[in-house]
């Protein structure tokens, strides 16, 4: 059953990105993310190395935000910002394309930010989840999103910040899925808080969920596999 819980623990990124988070708070919620093993924190990337040092020889990556939450900030930004974050210690980047490019269909630019943040990814031995921010973009937007992101090899294409107008929703996961290679995972994020929604987004193909309700999500999982509550 230990196995069964950690197939459900190990999808989930623990969200502490809310900008009014107090440091008591982001320090109880890297404790929680180690109680439940989850698969990683994400978080804001001023607290990145105290948080690393706190996951240390744990099984939980240190992971954080690029170009968050609108994805406007200037490519040069955006690697510096990667840079920074790995050497505080992140092990995977979750960076915001610039979505007036996107929406104005400025695709070279599109593609060379995205290539260079993942170069910095990879070049380090780290991985990166390229998040799309779903609710604003059409159908054909997206898709080309995916194709550019499966060519230059990125980790996870992600639906959304939690920040926008709107959240994950069941047909686009079905969409990103369709039009990404199995080798780019898929992460869905904004509006995932029960495991029974974990679980429907699993079934789609998602490897990853954003969460801030990990605790709910995961005791509900334990109550259900009938293992001993986790204690904090």
């Amino acid at each position: 059953m230990e196995d069964q819980f950690k197939k459900i623990s190990k999808m989930i990124d623990h969200s502490l990105l809310s900008p009014i988070l107090t440091v008591p708070e982001l320090e109880a919620g890297c404790q929680l993310a180690l109680a439940y093993d989850v698969a990683s924190v994400c978080i804001m990337p001023f607290y990145l190395k105290r948080c690393a040092e706190i996951l240390e020889h744990s099984t939980v990556h240190p992971s954080t935000t690029i170009g968050f939450p609108h994805g406007g900030h200037t490519v040069v930004m955006k690697q510096r910002e990667a840079e920074q974050a790995i050497l505080d210690g992140c092990e995977e980047l979750d960076m915001v394309v610039n979505l007036s490019r996107v929406l104005s269909g400025d695709w070279k630019y599109v593609e060379n930010e995205i290539g260079a943040i993942t170069r910095i990814a990879h070049q380090s031995g780290q991985k990166i989840k390229v998040i799309f921010e779903n609710c604003y973009l059409t159908e054909d937007q997206k898709i080309r999103l995916c194709r550019i992101c499966a060519s230059l090899r990125v980790d996870w294409v992600k639906t959304s910040t939690g920040y926008g107008t709107g959240g994950v929703t069941l047909d686009d996961l079905k969409l990103m899925r369709a039009h990404s290679p199995d080798r780019v995972q898929i992460k869905a994020a904004g509006g995932i808080r029960t495991l029974d929604q974990l679980l429907e987004v699993r079934d789609l193909g998602v490897s990853r969920v954003g969460a801030s309700a990990t605790r709910v999500i995961l005791d509900t999982c334990r109550t259900r596999l009938k293992l001993p509550a986790v204690s904090l």
